[in-house]
């Protein structure tokens, strides 16, 4: 389990006049440093605004850019919607899961490299099919490109 560094929430916090109605902000900021949400974190934030645990909870699972559960430093948003699924992104997603060596109900790798997220669209319809790993677009996604993509970063990461 990845430790928390408090202060570097504290420097967040008050970069934000420990303000309650900014709490999104600051909740975006955390998230960026840890790829999601810890609940050590996000306890320590709300005791340190002032709101209760419940209802930063409440803001954390409402919106669906919050993360409760950790990620891996590589998410990949495989897209499924109309354009991507009739160029066949479900094999693209079978490669990626082979080539991470997870299942379908596993959404993280255990060495903390890699998720898999499915999404309904990206948005890039004419680039079809695509998937994005952090802020990266990849575009005419095949089978072959997914693996060589994985193997490609496993490389980069010195594995």
């Amino acid at each position: 389990m990845e430790q928390i560094n408090l202060k570097l929430i504290d420097d967040i916090l008050e970069k934000h006049g420990n303000d309650k109605t900014r709490i999104i902000s600051i909740m975006q900021e955390v998230q960026g440093i840890y790829r999601y949400l810890p609940k050590e974190a996000l306890q320590h934030i709300a005791k340190k605004v002032g709101i209760s645990e419940a209802k930063i909870y409440g803001v954390a699972t409402f919106y669906g850019n919050f993360s409760l559960d950790a990620k891996g430093k590589y998410v990949l948003k495989v897209c499924r919607g109309t354009a991507c699924h009739v160029r066949r992104s479900e094999k693209i997603l079978e490669a990626l899961y082979e080539a991470i060596g997870i299942s379908p109900d596993q959404e993280s790798s255990d060495d903390g490299l890699f998720t898999i997220e499915i999404v309904h669209c990206l948005g890039a319809c004419g680039l079809a099919p695509v998937v994005m790993v952090n802020d990266d677009v990849h575009s005419a996604m095949t089978p072959e490109k997914a693996k060589a993509m994985i193997q490609e970063i496993r490389e980069k990461e010195g594995m």
